[in-house]
């Protein structure tokens, strides 16, 4: 598997290697197969505000964005397969992990999990959905803490 991430933020006080980390052990948990390539982006609050305007019709930056690769997947037959691109605004979780009385180090590894559930298929679209999908983030996120 393969996973790379990306920071559009200058200077980036994050560590990327932690985002890479954590993508590694969720789509090993996930059972993605060997072949899988994600990339994750960290942005800024402009770009975010962007991409969420762009894409979902909202004004104002968001926590997390997931873009999935349309199926199948367009790859070439040594190249891996591309799941999609997490977008990440880490102004955003800073501020959710203030109001939640959280840390900023696990509001952005919920974001990451949440953002790569979306591309393994999980939504909230509706109160069942997002119920499934919470229980997953959770079981993730206490593997990967007990990890």
């Amino acid at each position: 598997m393969q996973v790379s991430v990306n920071s559009h933020r200058e200077p980036e006080p994050l560590s990327l290697e932690a985002f890479e980390r954590l993508g590694l052990f969720v789509l090993g948990l996930e059972d993605v197969p060997d072949e899988a390539e994600l990339s994750i982006a960290l942005v800024d609050n402009e770009e975010m505000a962007h991409l969420n305007e762009q894409y979902r019709g909202i004004e104002g930056p968001t926590d997390v964005l997931s873009f999935g690769c349309d199926d199948p997947c367009p790859t070439g037959s040594d190249e891996p397969i591309t799941l999609g691109d997490v977008i990440i605004a880490p102004e955003v979780a800073i501020e959710q992990a203030t109001d939640l009385g959280t840390t900023v180090e696990s509001e952005l590894n919920l974001l990451l999990v949440h953002g790569i559930l979306h591309l393994l298929g999980y939504d909230h679209e509706s109160d069942e959905d997002a119920a499934i999908m919470q229980a997953r983030e959770q079981v993730v996120l206490e593997a990967y803490a007990a990890e």
